[in-house]
C-alpha cells in the first residue's frame, strides 16, 4: 500500500496539519492508516493525546533516521496506507523517508516567501529521483487559502503549474477547525464545532480524495 510523505522546508506551511487531515479523512473512507510523526515539535502526537485517535488511524512517535525505513516498510506490508509528517529541514532522515515514497505532497502557503522556500522540497525530490533512478510523484497543496484567491497567489499557481508542478485541487482552506484540530484532538466529526463545520469537512474530504486519486494512478 502506498506511503504518503508531507514535506516542506519552510516552517508554519501547515505540514502537521495537512499530514492530520488526510490521515483521518481516509480513515472515515474506511483505509487503515499509520500516521508517523518524524517531527521533533511532535505536533501529531500532541494532537494523538488529546483526545482518542479515531478509528483505524495509528500513531507512531519519534521515528528515528535509522528506523524510519524499516518502519516504513514494515506499515506498507501490512496493507495500509503510511502517511509521514517530517521535519522542516533538509536532513538525512528526510531523504530516507522521500526515498520510500509513492506520493510526496508539499504544502505551501500562497506567499512568495513560501514558494520560494517550498520549491527547494521538488529539488530535493528530483535529488532523489536521481539517486534511485525512478520517479517520486510530487504534489503542492496550497494551505490557508482564502476563498478570494489574492493576485499573488494567482501568480504563485501559475507559475508552478507552467513548471509543471502537480497542484492538489481543492487546495485546504484557512479555517478555525482545521487549527482546533490540535487544541481537541480527534476529527473533524468528534470534536466540538468550529465555525462553519460542514464546509471544513467537505474541504478536507474532497482534498483527501484528490490525493487518493494520484495514488491510484501510480504505476505499480
Amino acid at each position: 500500500m502506498p506511503t504518503i510523505v508531507i514535506a516542506s522546508p519552510k516552517g508554519g506551511a501547515g505540514k502537521s496539519t495537512t499530514a492530520v487531515l488526510l490521515a483521518t479523512e481516509l480513515a472515515a473512507a474506511g483505509a487503515e492508516v499509520t500516521l508517523l510523526d518524524c517531527d521533533p515539535n511532535r505536533s501529531i502526537t500532541l494532537w494523538s493525546e488529546r483526545a482518542p485517535v479515531p478509528r483505524r488511524v495509528a500513531v507512531l512517535s519519534g521515528v528515528t533516521e535509522a528506523e524510519i525505513v524499516r518502519v516504513i516498510k514494515a506499515r506498507d506490508q501490512d496493507g495500509q496506507i503510511v502517511v509521514v509528517d517530517l521535519e522542516g529541514v533538509a536532513s538525512r532522515l528526510v531523504s530516507r523517508a522521500i526515498s520510500q515514497a509513492d506520493l510526496v505532497l508539499t504544502p505551501m502557503r500562497a506567499t512568495t516567501l513560501d514558494a520560494t522556500i517550498g520549491v527547494r522540497a521538488l529539488a530535493l525530490v528530483a535529488e532523489e529521483e536521481e539517486a534511485l533512478g525512478r520517479r517520486i510523484p510530487l504534489a503542492v497543496v496550497f494551505t490557508m487559502t482564502r476563498a478570494v484567491r489574492s493576485t499573488q497567489h494567482k501568480g504563485i499557481e501559475a507559475s508552478l503549474r507552467t513548471q509543471g508542478v502537480d497542484l492538489i485541487e481543492p487546495s485546504l482552506m484557512e479555517r478555525a477547525a482545521f487549527s482546533a484540530l490540535f487544541e481537541f484532538g480527534g476529527d473533524l466529526r468528534t470534536m466540538p464545532a468550529q465555525g462553519r463545520m460542514e464546509g471544513a469537512i467537505e474541504n478536507a474530504r474532497e482534498f483527501a480524495r484528490a490525493v487518493h486519486a494520484r495514488l491510484v494512478a501510480v504505476p505499480a
